[in-house]
């Protein structure tokens, strides 16, 4: 394990201001503090509410830190995402962190494959090989042939999922977040991210993530958080 970490957080501070109840302040979590290394997998644990995907998005800049300090390892240097500008914030995502959620933004009429392939091409891969790794990922994630040329708004909410997890996993970000991404599988497909998430830890990707069911959280975790330690005080 590399002796610099990924991603370091420290005295992390996020509320969120309920306009619609009479600019009600309602606090998340306060002071968090932690890192995540190359080749780990580091949980978030504690109950629905706590702040767990808040953390998340506060990492990879969907949402704005009250207060704290957000640090990537990007381009080996250490990018501050709370003040970034939005710019180097999309550059951080494109190159170094990936999102892998349970839910799939569908885009009407392109299919299956070419989703999970302009991933591949986006790292490089010219159109025959990217096609090729693409199909190779979906029939890994066990999504028939006879679906991967048909657009992912026809597919059950599963085999939408997997074609998710296809595209977080098709990239070479090396910090990846992933939230919740086995909530809807069933066991061998479960079984099949686990081992995903065992290659990228081998080949030194850094994984914060989400997993309510225990028997994941254990097989993929190298560490858990107890997000409930950092809850913020209303």
């Amino acid at each position: 394990m590399s002796d610099r970490p990924l991603l370091h957080i420290a005295k992390l501070g996020k509320g969120f201001t309920m306009h619609l109840q009479g600019g009600i302040r309602l606090p998340v979590v306060n002071n968090v503090s932690f890192e995540v290394y190359p080749g780990e997998c580091v949980v978030l644990g504690g109950p629905s509410g706590a702040g767990k995907s808040s953390l998340l998005k506060m990492v990879y800049g969907n949402y704005a830190a009250d207060s704290g300090s957000i640090e990537v390892l990007h381009r080996d240097e250490a990018v501050q995402m709370v003040a970034a500008d939005p710019r180097l914030v999309l550059t951080v995502r494109q190159k170094t962190i990936g999102y892998v959620s349970q839910f799939l933004s569908v885009i009407p009429r392109v299919s299956a494959q070419d989703l999970v392939a302009e991933i591949a091409r986006e790292w490089g891969a010219d159109e025959a090989d990217a096609a090729i790794a693409a199909g190779d990922m979906l029939a890994r994630l066990n999504i028939p042939e006879r679906l991967w040329s048909l657009p992912p708004a026809t597919f059950s909410g599963g085999e939408q999922q997997r074609v998710n997890i296809a595209r977080g996993f098709m990239g070479q970000h090396q910090l990846l977040l992933l939230d919740e991404p086995t909530a809807s599988l069933d066991a061998i497909n479960r079984a099949v991210v686990l081992s995903m998430v065992a290659e990228k830890k081998t080949a030194g990707v850094g994984m914060l993530g989400i997993f309510h069911d225990p028997e994941t959280r254990e097989a993929v975790a190298d560490r858990i958080v107890d997000v409930t330690l950092f809850a913020a005080a209303a």
